[in-house]
């Protein structure tokens, strides 16, 4: 039988470029180590003529952020023919903007188990063209709570434009930076707790989620700066005993809490594959804050630490995603 030709899609020009090539490369050396004809391709405007030269079997989406999570490529792959790992272009539209999340789950969701921090979102044009910058001051009430605040870039991801707002006199330039990165900002509470990454696989309704990944930084924020330096988070997968709560069995059911939520989301929005949700138990529940259509996958991320707590090598994790994409077809 011929070997079957992976086509893994990486880089591209957003922001998070960078992650994506070490997500990218991180893939193509396991499939090569499984045996398949590895093809690695940049996400630039000579993609269709080599995609149709020559010809893969199935294609690896390893893109972050603009061009992958925003159905991009993925509407390209479909349009070409060629079965991909990874959630259809629809799903990748629902999903990649902060701003919108909360507010479609209200619409899909069978009940009220999942719950989204307070936020509002606001575009560019309404601080450039109409002076929404003199309205700031109704921030906390519009939301009805106090500060802090986390102000981000309704698109992207790696912590990007992230800013942890302590007072009125921050929040200007905390939205100036996030503005950088995206058109349209995001103003939420910010939630004290434990936070969580918990990563889904499989089809909606046949959902498995992985143990959760407990992410705490030694100081400051889950930043750009802190995942890029190993030397400034602990990761525990599970989290770590007395960190979610003092009792054993209570531990364990706020663990079933929050991998029901992230199920939850997951088969709301269709994903299909893997995708990442990142939610914070505050003590009393799990608050979502992002989920994440295309997740890291380099050899320190989050989805690899999930798959090894749960005894999965990122081997068997690729090769099922290969397999199950060419079953299924375009």
């Amino acid at each position: 039988m011929p070997t079957s030709k992976v086509a893994v899609i990486m880089g591209g020009a957003s922001f998070e470029r960078k992650f994506s090539l070490e997500s990218g490369r991180h893939v193509c050396r396991t499939l090569e180590e499984l045996g398949y004809d590895v093809l690695p391709l940049d996400a630039t405007e000579h993609l269709v003529d080599t995609l149709r030269e020559e010809k893969p079997d199935v294609a690896w989406v390893a893109l972050h952020g603009k061009g992958g999570e925003d159905g991009a490529v993925p509407s390209l792959l479909e349009f070409l023919g060629i079965p991909y790992v990874g959630s259809a272009p629809a799903v990748c539209r629902t999903t990649w903007s902060k701003a919108e999340l909360p507010f479609i789950m209200q619409r899909v969701e069978d009940d009220a188990t999942v719950n989204w921090p307070p936020q509002v979102a606001l575009p560019l044009d309404a601080f450039k063209d109409l002076g929404a910058a003199k309205a700031l001051d109704l921030v906390t009430k519009r939301l009805g709570v106090d500060f802090p605040l986390a102000v981000k870039p309704a698109k992207g991801g790696s912590a990007m434009g992230l800013s942890k707002v302590e007072g009125q006199g921050e929040l200007g330039e905390a939205i100036m930076a996030a503005l950088a990165y995206d058109d349209v900002v995001v103003i939420q509470q910010w939630v004290e707790g434990v936070e969580l990454s918990l990563t889904v696989m499989g089809a909606p309704g046949d959902e498995l989620v992985l143990p959760p990944v407990e992410i705490r930084p030694l100081e400051g924020l889950f930043d750009v700066k802190a995942r890029q330096d190993p030397d400034a988070v602990r990761y525990y997968c599970p989290p770590n005993p007395g960190d979610l709560a003092d009792d054993a069995a209570e531990e364990a059911d706020i663990q079933e809490a929050c991998m029901a939520a992230a199920r939850l989301v997951y088969r709301a929005f269709q994903c299909r594959d893997m995708a990442r949700v990142d939610l914070v138990w505050n003590g009393h529940r799990p608050l979502v804050l992002d989920l994440k259509v295309f997740p890291g996958l380099t050899e320190t991320s989050l989805v690899p630490m999930a798959l090894d707590g749960a005894g999965i090598s990122f081997a068997d994790f690729v090769d099922g995603l290969v397999k199950k994409a060419m079953e299924r077809g375009v």
